[in-house]
């Protein structure tokens, strides 16, 4: 197991700095200063009520966005400690990569994103650089968290560049805006760390998604049997220890799933490191192809997952009566709010340009896309329910 860090990790020492400059401290790493800030912002504490799937009052163990992001910070450390990345750049990053997400998992954001298309768009990435840029206030000198440029360019490209790509999108304003300020380097891939973190994501939700799936009795165990991956390790398991309750079945079994993904992430990207021989951080930045990632066949396990989630699990029947209830909400307090900005907070309407403005709509979709569930059916009922008081 590796401690030391690779001459291509990133080193906080070397950090290219923050946008606002600041003293160093003796007691923490530059990243550490960053996932610390990060852990104690607005923002990441909403977490705990904005759910993955399930709305916060469908029952008490489903994910929300905040178990999630310990989920995946617990795997990106991992993972770093193998192959001798930077484990609190990659912690920084698994904790933040969530803040810019609406209430109501993605059928929040479906529904955000459609109000806001005539008003520049919603992007959650976006939002989450706006979030430590821009949306925190808790410092004397500065808006945001004033992160490092190295968790700032992670937050925005784990999932590679964002321009000169030949499937390259749009840029968000928000990303267009700060980049002005201080270049992110949208054309290049992102660190190692913010790479694992990337894909730790996507082992984390893989395995909670169905664990989720299968405590809301959404599908079955003997469901998930032919499907690679999955099926072999829960045969494994169940014929290890015959008679196992479901319950333990389905733990032991998830936790052989994430392991062998990680194994694989590991194997592979040593590979990777291995042929591509990067000295330097830079050098992975500018490698032309990601450098951590998975092998063939485990990208064609997790196609095969998805494949089987998204008609079984995101749009069964139920996930789709409360993703049509959830989409009203969010619809509902942005036409309200666009029309009649005078019912947000005070705060919150100063920077209004008037009913249907620009910054009106910005300022509204800031508004929302922070709302936990809680608050956005609260609010709603508040709004909407004459019965009820303001």
């Amino acid at each position: 197991m590796t401690s030391a860090l690779a001459s291509f990790a990133c080193d906080p020492a070397q950090t290219r700095g923050r946008l606002h400059p600041e003293p160093s401290t003796p007691t923490r790493s530059e990243f550490q200063r960053d996932r610390d800030r990060i852990i104690h912002c607005n923002a990441f504490r909403r977490l705990k009520y904005k759910t993955q799937v399930f709305v916060y009052h469908e029952g008490e163990h489903f994910r929300t966005r905040l178990t999630h992001s310990l989920e995946v910070s617990q795997v990106a450390r991992a993972i770093c400690r193998m192959i001798g990345l930077n484990e609190d750049l990659a912690e920084a990053l698994a904790l933040a990569h969530d803040l810019g997400h609406t209430p109501f998992g993605h059928a929040g954001e479906f529904a955000l994103q459609d109000c806001m298309k005539d008003y520049d768009g919603f992007d959650h990435n976006a939002q989450s650089l706006r979030i430590v840029t821009k949306l925190e206030r808790r410092y004397a000198e500065f808006d945001g968290l004033n992160l490092t440029w190295e968790t700032l360019e992670g937050l925005v490209k784990h999932n590679g560049p964002l321009t000169g790509q030949a499937d390259s999108k749009p840029l968000p304003r928000a990303i267009i805006e700060y980049s002005e300020k201080q270049d992110l380097e949208l054309g290049t891939y992102a660190s190692a760390e913010a790479q694992v973190a990337a894909l730790s994501d996507d082992i984390a939700y893989n395995a909670h998604d169905i664990d989720d799936g299968l405590r809301a009795g959404l599908f079955a165990v003997d469901d998930l049997l032919e499907l690679p991956l999955v099926g072999p390790v829960f045969r494994e398991v169940m014929d290890r220890y015959p008679g196992l309750d479901e319950h333990r079945l389905i733990y032991e079994s998830f936790r052989r799933v994430i392991t062998r993904m990680v194994d694989d992430l590991v194997a592979t990207t040593t590979a990777n490191i291995a042929a591509y021989k990067p000295e330097t951080a830079a050098d992975v930045r500018h490698l032309g192809k990601p450098l951590v990632a998975f092998s063939d066949e485990m990208v064609a396990h997790d196609k095969a997952l998805k494949a089987f989630l998204f008609p079984n699990m995101y749009r069964h029947f139920r996930v789709n009566r409360m993703t049509s209830k959830v989409k009203r909400v969010v619809k509902d307090l942005f036409n309200l709010f666009v029309a009649e900005p005078n019912l947000l907070p005070p705060e919150w309407q100063r920077p209004c340009d008037g009913p249907h403005g620009r910054k009106t709509a910005r300022q509204v979709a800031d508004y929302i896309a922070g709302m936990t569930d809680r608050f956005a059916i609260d609010e709603h009922i508040r709004l909407f329910d004459v019965s009820v008081k303001p």
